[in-house]
């Protein structure tokens, strides 16, 4: 039972590769045609009842948290910029730093999102491991297919995040942290050298444990009935694996998202992004699972796991939500200035993104996948899947545009150009990997388990 990428499949993933190239590049072209000589007349432009009304009054909030920004209170990293350069930054400045940020910050938001999914599906493929889950097997070579994106996509990310500089991370321009006490402070951690590092750390780890569990997971298929040796070895890595796991993810969400906003901080942040790269995960096996099995593959596939992966996505979207109103309320209810500012920004100028992904992450997986049977239903699980990731999408985009963009957001060419280029990579990548090897690692000793498993 083997799986070969289509041609069709192949050309498809490699044309939306294309239509996001050309996406990013005119997004890039769009924002740099706006520069210091005509901010004015492109101000001028603008709809005097929609945007100029809204950047205006961002603009105002702006001056608001330079000043606060000067106590040590203030989030804006604009403001500290500002500070910087020795002046109170202009409107024209300020929308034009904005402006030249959003190709950049739509571009790392894609890149971490569908790199998120593949690491949350290799810890979810640890967990199955460790604690000898007798139902998932079947699903084994699913889960290994999809881990092969975290390498590149990790290493894509990191790229991003060099070259973009301080068009994202804000404590990476020199001139900020010489006037900010706040990131001096932290400059010990917050540092581009030490930072890509970290990151390199984090990735070879990763990416080492899932190339030797992939490794001894096909040699477990090739030995005789009665050695279980490599399924050991794979059950002590994974094991292994999960505390490095634990601690790096953590850390990884410190450094790659919340530095965005260099002055804020949450004890909850690594949690939380671990919820929502795990949620996404599982849901991408069911969605590829589904996939493999309309095209006759996966025949030990059967409702039961169809129903248990459902469950794990109405389960982790509960876990999510519970997270994120634990965050959100306490920061809320407790009204700190230096830590309310966060969410503040975000129901202000981001009112219909962060809303709307509450009722996308937490509401319609609630409501959709609470009854039992519900979940039994391919095309039922395939649709609230696509509503998850549309919302887990936004819930990366709420982390990152806020302090990059402002509130001059939108979800326009540039963010649906880097959407195209990762997905389509993305599905090169995981369903190339897919053909490498049997779709059904036979030698597993909880195999048989797995394929007679009914729930």
């Amino acid at each position: 039972m083997e799986y070969k990428i289509s041609n069709r499949l192949r050309t498809g993933a490699i044309i939306l590769m294309i239509l996001g190239v050309l996406g990013v590049g005119y997004g890039f072209m769009d924002a740099y045609s706006v520069n210091e000589d005509n901010i004015t007349e492109f101000l001028a432009n603008e709809d005097h009842h929609g945007d100029e009304h809204a950047t205006e009054s961002h603009g105002e909030e702006h001056n608001v948290s330079a000043a606060h920004a000067e106590e040590g209170h203030a989030d804006d990293a604009h403001g500290a910029e500002a500070e910087a350069e020795g002046h109170e930054m202009t409107h024209e400045e300020h929308v034009l730093h904005q402006l030249h940020n959003r190709p950049y910050a739509a571009l790392y938001v894609a890149a971490f999102f569908f790199f998120m999914i593949s690491l949350g599906v290799l810890a979810f493929y640890a967990i199955q491991y460790a604690a000898q889950a007798g139902w998932s097997p079947v699903l084994f070579r699913v889960m290994e297919g999809i881990t092969s994106y975290v390498l590149p996509g990790g290493v894509l990310v990191l790229l991003i995040a060099f070259f973009a500089d301080s068009h994202i991370f804000i404590w990476m321009d020199e001139n900020v942290v010489a006037h900010d006490a706040i990131i001096q402070n932290k400059s010990g951690w917050l540092d581009k050298t030490w930072f890509m590092i970290r990151g390199l750390i984090f990735l070879g780890g990763w990416s080492a444990y899932r190339h030797f569990s992939r490794k001894f997971s096909v040699a477990q298929d090739l030995a005789d009935v009665n050695d279980n040796s490599n399924f050991k070895k794979n059950f002590r890595i994974s094991a292994a694996f999960l505390v490095f796991y634990i601690y790096t993810e953590s850390i990884m969400s410190w450094d790659w998202i919340m530095s965005v906003d260099p002055h804020w901080f949450s004890t909850l942040f690594g949690w939380y992004v671990f919820a929502s790269m795990f949620v996404s995960g599982i849901t991408v096996i069911a969605l590829i699972t589904i996939f493999l099995k309309s095209k006759g593959l996966l025949p030990f596939v059967n409702d039961s796991h169809i129903h248990d992966l459902a469950k794990f996505m109405f389960g982790i979207s509960i876990f999510w939500t519970y997270l994120w109103f634990s965050q959100f309320m306490l920061i809320w209810y407790a009204n700190i200035p230096e830590e309310v500012t966060y969410f503040v920004t975000r129901i202000e100028d981001y009112n219909l993104p962060f809303f709307g992904m509450v009722a996308l992450n937490f509401l319609f997986p609630l409501l959709l996948l609470m009854n039992s049977d519900y979940k039994r239903i391919p095309w039922f699980v395939v649709m609230t899947g696509v509503v998850i990731l549309f919302g887990h999408y936004l819930d990366i985009f709420n982390m990152i545009m806020p302090a990059t963009v402002g509130d001059r957001w939108f979800i326009g060419i540039p963010e649906i150009g880097s959407v195209l280029f990762f997905g389509g990579l993305f599905m090169l990548i995981v369903f190339t990997s897919l053909g490498k090897y049997p779709l059904l690692a036979k030698g597993n000793p909880f195999m048989k388990e797995s394929e007679h498993f009914h729930y």
